[in-house]
């Protein structure tokens, strides 16, 4: 536990239950607040303008080469989730692994909406089948490591970019970090098969996306991460070895 948060519990205060009903309520005042607030960004969100997807990307999954339109399955919306598995990883991203623990399952419930949600890293086809059978999920992972797609949506860096500790991620030139990035992009597929990027987030962008946190930010400890960064963070079957 952080000092923080072992400040915050050790000093709490605690009172009658109609106080702590009367303090509740005021705070459901900010809660309102805020969800109007996020109404409105998500409505600004959907009115961003949109780009044409010109390149001809093709992937490697469980159906064999598949093109980006293919991915659809379908329908008219793709979200796509950067997964961090790059070709040397033996393994994937602790991190992407637990966002993907919170996605794993929701597919059925968003294809009913007209969207299929995909994974992609730029690892070959093999190693993300052998990790997806090893952590049980069942969402559609493909490979994207004959492409250019990971440069291009900036989620993966060449190695000069990364000597230079300088290149485009998060919408700014900055050092990338790691060799790969995580992110989401979401694609628009009109009738006569033409593929619109709709819109991207990556780093903090992904947070209201991450489904632990949203429980973590309810609880008296909260994120209880030391200096602020999820180091605690293993992958689902690591937990106490």
């Amino acid at each position: 536990m952080t000092k923080e948060s072992s400040r915050s519990i050790k000093d709490h205060p605690v009172v009658s239950h109609e106080e702590w009903l009367s303090a509740r309520i005021a705070f459901l005042a900010k809660e309102k607040e805020l969800t109007r607030l996020q109404d409105e960004l998500s409505r600004e969100l959907r009115e961003l303008p949109w780009e044409v997807v010109t390149k001809n990307y093709v992937f490697e999954g469980p159906n064999g080469k598949q093109t980006l339109p293919e991915l659809f399955d379908g329908r008219s919306q793709l979200v796509i989730y950067h997964f961090m598995f790059g070709p040397n990883d033996e393994a994937g991203c602790p991190h992407c692994s637990l966002r993907a623990d919170g996605f794993n399952g929701i597919g059925a419930h968003l294809n009913q909406r007209d969207v299929t949600m995909i994974a992609v890293s730029r690892a070959p086809y093999s190693k993300l089948a052998a990790y997806k059978k090893r952590m049980g999920w069942t969402f559609n992972w493909v490979s994207s490591g004959d492409t250019d797609f990971n440069f291009d949506y900036h989620v993966s860096f060449t190695a000069e970019e990364r000597a230079k500790k300088k290149a485009f991620y998060n919408f700014a030139m900055q050092d990338p970090g790691p060799p790969e990035r995580e992110g989401h992009s979401v694609f628009f597929k009109d009738g006569g098969g033409t593929v619109f990027h709709t819109y991207s987030c990556y780093a903090r962008g992904n947070d209201k996306l991450n489904v632990h946190y949203h429980y973590l930010d309810t609880v008296p400890k909260g994120r209880d991460e030391p200096d602020h960064r999820p180091s605690w963070v293993r992958r689902r079957d690591e937990y106490g070895r």
